[in-house]
């Protein structure tokens, strides 16, 4: 590797700001990284609680090829260093009317089940699941391996071909419009619109296109690291450090100080310290309001309406639940009415749908024996001045009532330790703006294609990365928003 003369500079070590100097650094250059944070990762953390340990942040792992890719750059060998395994059952989907779906990963026995469990015709389900693959096909070289705002994205040959085929990508009908005309059973809709929630947005809103995320299960797998999803996080992080790139932590920077409209450097604890170039992890509406308050804003994307937001209790129980797995879906009543109160009353339903994630029933140490650790969420909206203390103590009661009625068993009894993540929380430990945690919403054909780029159209040498501009939230496109990124230097 050549070393090149060139001093970068990264805002944030989240998972794309760590991805994005490796490849920078694999490329020869000279990278600093600025924490505010005394640990790596960002939203991909982790917590430890009396004997527990708990993923504090993204659970689920998909297109794990991304991070492989990025120790291959680097000439290593990732199953030295990093190790997963695919999952054979992605979720377990329960219903207030006894039904339980085991969502296989292999098509053919997933397309069995739901014919057995609700009597869905194997063929709809197998054209839904040939649509989502057709969408990624298309889509995928497009939107999520290149910049949106290059003409050459437009008028390569993966574009001409997504042209020629533009009335299979769906763009004019909404997620949920597009699943109720693909299923007869309800319960299969709603599993299906369940894949809205994976970017933050609301299934009666954002646009069939995103019917492209099943693909990601179903098409290519999902995934569990063997120590976790921190594991992630850590194993970048030491891949970073071997490559030279030097991180500070508890390092707030203050500003990007830019001189005839370019980035020259970062202010951090009063002092400047110049750089060639600068690449922002931060949330794009947080960099802007905060450190280039002197800037020209880009008013129409930051002011956009924001994701959902997520309220997460890390429950230590004393007791293990042979009936569930890693993943765990409990659906509520009207899925309809739980995005309503999400999005336009900004409020928690009483009957929110529950997700349960337990590490323990694979990596066994994550709980004392005989116990699980319980990463229980619910979607909630953003932060805009709720009460949120009085949210989560009601949320909490309706959680665990929902639970033990679907269980029959008293959850209450079972917990021993407690841990709270609120959108309060997000937003001042991510600088996520108002808690969001995939940015701006996908709930028009429009949010949920063009996202703030990878480059700032006016200041030179200023880059973005990260879940907050393009292509999206979640660690693959996290991972592809770096390579993008790093590819444009």
């Amino acid at each position: 590797m050549n070393k090149i003369n060139s001093k970068v500079g990264i805002i944030g070590a989240g998972i794309a700001g760590i991805a994005v100097a490796i490849r920078l650094a694999n490329k020869g250059y000279q990278v600093e990284v600025f924490e505010s944070n005394p640990y790596p990762g960002g939203k991909l953390s982790e917590i430890r609680s009396d004997g527990f340990r708990f993923d504090a942040g993204p659970s689920l792992f998909t297109m794990p090829e991304l991070v492989d890719e990025l120790f291959e750059l680097a000439g290593e060998n990732p199953r030295e260093r990093f190790n997963y395994l695919r999952l054979p059952v992605t979720c377990e989907y329960f219903y207030e009317d006894g039904t339980r779906i085991s969502a296989y990963s292999e098509p053919d026995k997933f397309i069995e089940e739901l014919y057995q469990k609700t009597g869905e015709p194997k063929e709809n389900t197998s054209k839904a699941l040939s649509n989502s693959e057709t969408l990624f096909q298309y889509l995928a070289p497009l939107f999520m391996e290149r910049s949106l705002h290059k003409i050459s994205t437009f008028t390569n040959r993966d574009a001409i071909r997504a042209y020629k085929n533009l009335f299979k990508l769906d763009f004019f009908r909404s997620m949920h419009q597009a699943n109720r005309s693909f299923f007869k059973d309800q319960r299969v809709v709603q599993l299906f619109n369940r894949y809205a929630t994976y970017n933050g947005s609301n299934p009666y809103k954002t646009p069939a296109t995103m019917n492209i995320i099943p693909h990601l299960e179903f098409g290519k797998g999902a995934f569990f690291p063997r120590n976790g999803m921190y594991d992630i996080t850590r194993s970048l992080f030491e891949l970073a450090q071997r490559l030279g790139v030097h991180f500070h932590f508890n390092a707030k920077v203050e500003s990007i100080i830019t001189a005839g409209g370019k980035a020259i450097g970062v202010q951090v604890d009063s002092k400047v310290i110049p750089f060639d170039r600068i690449v922002c992890n931060m949330d794009v509406v947080s960099a802007y309001r905060r450190l280039l308050p002197h800037e020209k804003q880009p008013e129409k994307l930051l002011k956009q309406p924001k994701s959902s937001s997520a309220l997460i209790f890390y429950w230590g129980i004393k007791k293990e639940y042979k009936r569930l797995g890693l993943h765990n879906i409990f659906f509520s009543r009207s899925y309809e009415q739980e995005f309503d109160h999400i999005f336009q009353r900004k409020e928690i339903s009483d009957d929110p749908t529950v997700y349960l994630n337990i590490t323990s029933k694979y990596k066994k140490d994550d709980a004392p024996p005989g116990n699980e650790n319980w990463f229980t969420m619910i979607n909630v909206p953003h932060n805009s001045g709720q009460d949120w203390d009085a949210l989560i103590a009601e949320a909490r009661i309706n959680i665990q009532l929902k639970l033990s009625r679907i269980l029959q068993d008293d959850i209450s009894k079972q917990i021993v330790t407690e841990s709270i993540l609120d959108p309060r929380l997000i937003e001042s430990k991510t600088f996520s703006a108002q808690g969001a945690l995939y940015g701006n919403s996908s709930n028009n054909k429009y949010a949920a294609f063009l996202r703030h780029p990878n480059y700032s159209g006016r200041i030179r040498d200023l880059f973005f990365c990260g879940g907050s501009v393009h292509p999206g939230g979640g660690i693959p496109l996290s991972l592809l928003s770096a390579k993008i990124t790093a590819g444009m230097m």
